[in-house]
């Protein structure tokens, strides 16, 4: 399935039903009155988050939705019927924006989770609803008022617990592909991933998401290489791991780039907890890790892991550092709201 993390779609809610002008007219009944009854809502247009879908590739093929229009009312006191909603089934994750792209509607970060985008108008009333003491024969009726219409632009950010960046040719996808089932595309030239990958993580007995995006180079923020866009996927990532391949030049300068690149990018990345790890340690002597690793030290400001995923050596380590920061990031979402609601004023 081709991946897609952005859609523009036209949708619309039905209209109501117009009420109805009728009287009541039976044998023996004299001045029956009116019963004409109201008109059906007309249905809205609804987005859920829902199960099993990773991608908005649905929405290519399909960019105009149209709920049903309300049924009109009828005699004898009869209620139009409401009309059907539209709904808009999209991976958990996905954000929905305005034409412009910056008014955000809705952030369904939970299957299950619903969002109403556009109403259904109201159906009109029958003349039924207009009969009083002075006016007991009246012949209007309201028409249903018209549905809502707008074009709205869906973008998915993809639900990980940690996230890979580096330069291209790091060895993200090889580390992905060695910790987890996932089986994304590995090659000896650039940017061999095209599109976010993600793997479930086990160890220690417990499990975590692992996001996978193309590698950045100078200038990706302004477009160059595959651009800085996919970096919105890590954006709800708790943790970041910033692999740097030992074999380059400079280690340090190398490290340098992606972290200038995530600062341009902005939306807190450059402020997220970061698990730094040389890798392709395998490739290199032992002189080399060393000079390679005071490089990465001293412009990381923190000792960085050594990682080999042709041996596996200082994978388990990793991997229990990006759990612990997960579960770290976890803590202290969790302490300011349980402050907050121990606290009373």
């Amino acid at each position: 399935m081709k991946f897609l993390d952005e859609a523009k779609v036209y949708i619309r809610s039905g209209d109501g039903g117009n009420g109805c002008v009728s009287f009541r007219r039976e044998k023996f009944i004299e001045f029956g009155g009116p019963n004409g009854g109201d008109g059906g809502k007309g249905g809205d247009v609804v987005a859920e988050a829902v199960e099993g879908l990773n991608t908005l590739i649905d929405y290519r093929y399909q960019q105009h939705f149209f709920a049903k229009n309300g049924g009109a009312g009828m005699g004898k006191d009869r209620h139009g019927a409401n009309g059907a909603d539209a709904v808009l089934k999209v991976p958990a994750g996905t954000q929905i924006y305005d034409e412009d792209g910056e008014t955000l509607f809705a952030d369904l970060t939970a299957a299950g989770q619903r969002a109403v985008l556009a109403r259904g108008g109201k159906g009109g009333f029958g003349n039924a609803h207009f009969k009083t003491s002075t006016n007991r024969a009246p012949r209007q009726a309201n028409p249903g008022q018209t549905g809502e219409e707008l074009t709205i632009r869906l973008r998915l950010k993809l639900i990980a617990d940690a996230g890979i960046v580096g330069l291209p040719n790091a060895g993200k996808s090889t580390f992905l592909a060695a910790v987890s089932a996932a089986r994304p595309k590995i090659a000896d030239y650039p940017f061999t991933t095209l599109d976010p990958q993600l793997g479930v993580v086990e160890i220690d007995g417990r499990e975590f998401v692992l996001a996978d995006i193309p590698g950045l180079i100078e200038g990706a923020h302004e477009g160059i290489g595959l651009g800085d866009r996919f970096l919105g996927h890590v954006e709800r990532c708790r943790v970041l791991l910033h692999l740097v391949d030992g074999t380059l030049a400079h280690a340090g300068e190398a490290y340098k780039t992606v972290r200038a690149e995530l600062l341009a990018y902005g939306h807190g990345l450059a402020e997220k907890p970061e698990i730094v790890a040389l890798s392709k340690a395998d490739a290199l002597s032992t002189e080399e890790i060393k000079h390679q690793l005071a490089r990465l030290k001293r412009a990381a400001k923190k000792p960085p892991f050594v990682v080999s995923t042709a041996s596996r050596a200082g994978i388990t380590a990793v991997l229990r550092a990006l759990l612990q920061g997960i579960e770290n990031a976890r803590h202290d979402a969790v302490a300011p709201s349980a402050a907050r609601a121990a606290w009373r004023p």
